[in-house]
């Protein structure tokens, strides 16, 4: 076969022939058109060709020649086909990770990372179960190979992952030996960013007729564009999400993820959170795409949430953000991602989330943008706070220059008389209803308890425009896990209410009826966790007795919550007044007049039988 014999051009991962099952991982994680280095590698090596690759780490390597030689295992064998050797720990557990994505739908498939550092009974214990991929840095697969507890003997295919910076560690001999105990009829694929003198000379020992692929560095001008990056730590990427939106000034913001699935779930969570967001994904019919993008352009939305693909070509003046929630598998992803900002003059601002182990993408990444990404904290607490103080003040503006308040000025005027009030108080009395879906100030510290990320994600309740409600459509598990983090077991106790999931419960429903109806704070409510019938709830361990036979009387969605401690029985008769399908009859007709609370240890004291 001739190199005139491969193809090369390649537009789409459905026109090469890999194995079904890979196809299937590809079309999953969203993966549609193949990269160049893509493009060019995985004809040669389903072919049984030997490689030789030239190019830059966040190119696509990876996918570049996994792909191929997965599609030719054997998977119901479970000894060493292919070997990976890569200069670090951590590329090491990279390319394993991606494999196993890869591989996902190849039953009993096994990838086994080795590296130094690692224990070496778990390895030991590892290699005996037997795996068909081993990816190892070059000293840990040589002291195996001295141990003779790995065997090379029956290996297809060998890959050696930035040949020059095994030469810069000083590995370039190792990676020589290992190839020397690799079968003499194997397929070899080399890659590297440069190609020094002694990476030459592997190549013409150890590959036969290879063929030779070069990839030129991307390098782009994006002078309008202001990149910056987080470290992920601590914080859930939903939380740092948040956060970041609520604190920057933006029109449109454009946030990529990289799968289709991914697109959906995430705008659902920003939906949640109030914010006016949508997904963009390759399954969306050419009506629904043309519609959202409309909406964006319209400023109907505010937030898209995308895939690479999807997002091709879009071209939004509005949209004055990038959000990389996740990196991109490529710096050519990367370019056209942040290209979407920053256009027709316009300034433009690029936010990348950046694992430990992405750090070495993130290098690469500056070298195609041929800018270097600065460091960002998130924005604190009182940063939070004082932006939606900032537009609490702008929509007061905004609404006594834009709207007639004649009325109002004499509902007011007429109130203040009767009440004999200074207005201050009034204002203050009328902007403290209006902010408590969003409170203006950081919930305070409770003593004696340290910051957690459960207090900062309280925060994450506000949309960028306030009169937006939020849509409470965040699963209870989600829920759960934000209201359960760092709380004392002994703070709380756990309750069973008789409604769920099929009668329509949401967390908000429960969360909006308790605080209203014990004048408990959100705040005071622990983990909620819904099932189809009922839920459990935990709150504090000290309520009143009085308030929780009060609370056994409310209602949700047409239903009596009959609360009680969980593992209590329903009380006398509750079984047969709800039936076996769960309703309870109508919920009484609500009372006229000022309701009565009873009275609880968290109430102010009363004076003149009235609650101050």
């Amino acid at each position: 076969m001739t190199d005139s014999d491969i193809l090369t051009d390649i537009l789409s991962f459905s026109q090469l022939p890999l194995a079904p099952a890979i196809h299937r991982a590809v079309d999953e994680l969203g993966f549609e058109t193949p990269t160049p280095i893509q493009a060019e590698s995985i004809p040669p090596l389903l072919a049984g060709r030997d490689l030789l690759g030239q190019a830059q780490t966040g190119t696509g390597k990876t996918a570049a020649f996994s792909l191929p030689l997965l599609s030719q295992l054997e998977v119901d064998k479970k000894y060493p086909q292919l070997l990976v050797l890569a200069p670090t720990r951590e590329l090491a557990l990279q390319v394993a990770e991606a494999m196993q994505s890869f591989a996902r739908h190849l039953p009993g498939f096994q990838v086994l990372p080795l590296y130094g550092g690692q224990n070496m009974t778990l390895q030991l214990r590892r290699l005996q179960r037997g795996a068909q991929v081993v990816v190892g840095t070059p000293g840990r697969i040589q002291d195996h190979l001295r141990r003779g507890t790995l065997r090379l003997e029956r290996l297809s295919a060998v890959v050696v992952d930035e040949a020059d910076e095994m030469l810069k560690m000083g590995f370039i001999d190792a990676v020589e030996q290992i190839l020397e105990h690799a079968p003499k009829e194997r397929q070899v694929a080399l890659f590297s960013a440069t190609m020094p003198t002694a990476v030459r000379k592997i190549a013409h020992r150890h590959l036969k007729n290879p063929v030779e692929i070069k990839i030129k560095r991307t390098t782009t001008s994006m002078a309008a564009i202001t990149q910056q990056f987080w470290a992920v730590k601590g914080l859930h990427k939903l939380d740092a999400l948040t956060r970041l939106l609520e604190a920057e000034e933006f029109e449109a913001v454009l946030v990529f993820v990289r799968t289709k699935v991914a697109t959906v779930e995430l705008a659902e969570k920003l939906e949640a959170r109030g914010f006016a967001a949508a997904a963009l994904n390759g399954d969306m019919t050419q009506q629904m795409r043309e519609k959202t993008i409309e909406q964006v352009k319209s400023g109907a939305l505010d937030i898209v949430v995308a895939t690479d693909v999807a997002a091709r070509g879009l071209d939004v003046a509005r949209i004055t953000h990038v959000i990389n929630y996740d990196v991109p598998y490529d710096t050519e992803s990367y370019i056209h991602r942040i290209g979407r900002t920053g256009r027709a003059g316009r300034q433009g601002k690029a936010i990348i989330f950046v694992t430990p182990r992405e750090r070495r993408l993130l290098a690469a990444i500056e070298q195609a943008s041929g800018q270097k990404i600065a460091p960002i904290s998130l924005p604190s607490r009182q940063d939070i706070s004082d932006r939606r103080v900032s537009l609490f003040k702008e929509k007061i503006s905004e609404v006594m220059a834009q709207q007639e308040l004649d009325f109002f000025e004499e509902l007011i005027d007429d109130y203040q008389q009767e009440q004999d009030v200074d207005p201050r108080r009034i204002a203050a009395a009328l902007s403290w209803l209006l902010q408590q879906e969003r409170p203006l100030q950081a919930p305070a510290e409770p003593e004696g308890r340290a910051s957690s990320r459960e207090d900062d994600s309280a925060l994450a309740g506000g949309g960028k425009k306030w009169e937006r409600e939020p849509q409470r459509r965040e699963h209870s598990r989600e829920r759960d896990q934000e209201r359960q983090h760092d709380r004392s077991h002994d703070q709380w106790r756990r309750y069973r209410i008789e409604v769920g999931r099929q009668h329509g419960v949401e967390p908000g429903n429960i969360v909006g009826a308790i605080t209203n109806e014990a004048n408990l704070s959100s705040r005071e409510i622990g983990a909620i966790k819904i099932y189809d019938f009922f839920s459990l709830v935990d709150l504090p361990h000290d309520l009143p007795q009085p308030l929780v036979r009060h609370l056994e009387k409310v209602w949700i969605r047409s239903r009596q919550l009959y609360l009680r401690p969980d593992g209590e029985p329903l009380p006398e008769g509750a079984k047969a007044k709800a039936g076996p399908s769960g309703r309870a009859g109508k919920p009484p007709r609500p009372r006229t007049g000022v309701r009565r609370y009873p009275r609880t240890n968290r109430s102010e004291p009363r004076k003149g039988g009235k609650r101050r």
